[in-house]
């Protein structure tokens, strides 16, 4: 792989998960997670229809496939935070994100998935607000890697995910049909 098609597949590079985080990281993810969907949606209103449609690299899914993944990765997330929360140490499930980014739904408007982003990023984040901090340290075990995973690194996950897609879309909103 060269350092341009790197540059493509990671355009803010790959996530690097730190041992603990502070107040001000969490403050931090928590502001990058707050302001994506509006992120995504300037990007969307700006792309032509021809652009929806193309991957931002070769092998890669479109600009629609990535809005619609990210509304079901978030979701995912979203979902796995809650079973943390209300259960002791869950052994989540995963997801074939490939396989979900080519589901006949992924087809339809982006907005679609836009308008689910700011719905679902104003719940998750009145709720990391809302809960006591040290619940972020509790943790679920993702079923294929058998590591706990607890919930700050969890959101910073997300912070970087929202933002390595908002690239890929980027990238495409450059390229000129």
């Amino acid at each position: 792989m060269t350092n341009n098609d790197d540059h493509l597949r990671y355009p803010i590079g790959k996530f690097t998960p730190q041992e603990s985080y502070t107040t001000q990281d969490m403050l931090a993810n928590l502001a990058q997670i707050e302001k994506l969907p509006v992120e995504v949606e300037k990007i969307v209103n700006s792309l032509t229809a021809e652009q929806l449609d193309m991957p931002y690299r070769e092998g890669g899914w479109t600009a629609r496939q990535v809005v619609h993944h990210i509304a079901d990765s978030h979701m995912n997330a979203y979902i796995r935070f809650k079973w943390t929360l209300t259960e002791e140490t869950p052994l989540i499930k995963a997801y074939e994100e490939k396989l979900w980014a080519l589901t006949p739904e992924t087809t339809l408007d982006p907005v679609i998935s836009v308008s689910l982003l700011k719905a679902l990023h104003t719940k998750w984040t009145a709720l990391i607000r809302l809960i006591p901090v040290t619940d972020l340290k509790r943790s679920f075990i993702h079923p294929d890697t058998k590591k706990h995973v607890p919930l700050d690194r969890l959101t910073a996950t997300y912070a970087w995910h929202g933002n390595h897609h908002l690239g890929h879309l980027k990238i495409v909103a450059a390229l000129r049909p």
